[in-house]
């Protein structure tokens, strides 16, 4: 069993900045690459930023310079520092692990809300 529980989201001003972390349980994390998605209200679920199980890093251009994945195998957390928030930040942040074998498995956290106000 696989569980993602993350943390850190809240109420922020613009430009203001939070750190969210998602713990993995279960064996999974050494061998997994990590990502973070984010879905607003009314909108469809995107993703953010992703970082492989060699560290290699991806972004959404909207945050590109603003926000950074980072993941720490020992303590099997992955780690997204937002700098620079925009109101257009706003939204429920999701965890994601996913291992390729015979096809992609994916896991999801339960998701924590970040709302940055103008």
């Amino acid at each position: 069993q696989v569980q993602l529980v993350e943390s850190g989201g809240g109420l922020v001003q613009a430009g203001g900045s939070l750190r969210l972390s998602c713990a993995a349980s279960g064996s999974i994390f050494s061998r997994a690459g990590m990502g973070w998605y984010r879905q607003a209200p009314g909108k469809q679920r995107e993703l953010v930023a992703t970082i492989t199980m060699g560290g290699s890093t991806n972004y959404v251009d909207s945050v590109k310079g603003r926000f950074t994945i980072s993941r720490d195998n020992a303590k099997n957390t992955v780690y997204l520092q937002m700098n620079s928030l925009k109101p257009e930040d706003t939204a429920a942040y999701y965890c994601n692990a996913w291992v390729v074998s015979s096809r992609r498995y994916d896991y999801w956290g339960q998701g924590t809300q970040v709302t940055v106000s103008s």
